[in-house]
């Protein structure tokens, strides 16, 4: 079986494990949480590339990683935000790869990345589609989720904020209602 699939196993590898498996495990071991679940997506994304077009990844030079960018932005049709982050977990594990002296040199060095403006394009809801959004979630047979809406739209969280708070958390200060969860916290300190 050539795919590439099975390697991105968190479990401890043992000693006779091939070289792909030993380099994803050093990789994915320098992350943790969320950050280890994102990368580890990326980095599946590719090693299933390189399966689909018989590539192993450990052979791959420049050009195979400018048309695996080729391929995103033409074929899936990612935008160059993702495009970016994609590659960027390329490069790194193949800069671990060379860290650990599995490969001589990284075939990502010189690969040219797409431009990823600094401010992001999208603004958010504008007033009036939060407010239909908020209609929507009144309407629902599902008590809860006005409430996620409102807290979402009204405080400003992110989705893994709003499901990981609890009553507790909940505050008000002089104008506005806040919400005292740790990533908000540590995301404004």
């Amino acid at each position: 079986m050539s795919t590439y699939e099975n390697v991105l196993v968190p479990i401890p590898l043992p000693p006779e494990s091939d070289t792909l498996r030993r380099a994803v495990a050093a990789y994915l071991a320098r992350f943790k949480g969320q950050s280890r679940v994102h990368t580890e997506s990326d980095l599946r994304a590719y090693l299933t590339w390189c399966s689909s077009h018989g590539l192993d990844p450990l052979t791959a030079q420049r050009p195979h990683l400018e048309l695996y960018i080729r391929w995103m932005q033409e074929t899936r049709r990612y935008k160059p935000s993702t495009v970016s982050r994609r590659i960027a977990v390329v490069a790194g594990f193949y800069r671990t790869c060379v860290i650990d002296e599995v490969l001589a040199h990284s075939p990502a060095e010189h690969v040219r990345r797409p431009n990823v403006p600094a401010e992001s394009p999208t603004l958010g809801l504008t007033h009036l589609q939060f407010e239909a959004m908020l209609a929507t979630a009144r309407a629902s047979a599902n008590c809860n989720d006005f409430a996620l809406v409102a807290m979402l739209g009204l405080l400003g969280l992110r989705i893994f904020e709003a499901c990981g708070a609890s009553i507790q958390d909940l505050g008000e200060n002089t104008a506005t209602g806040s919400c005292a969860s740790p990533a908000k916290a540590a995301r404004s300190s």
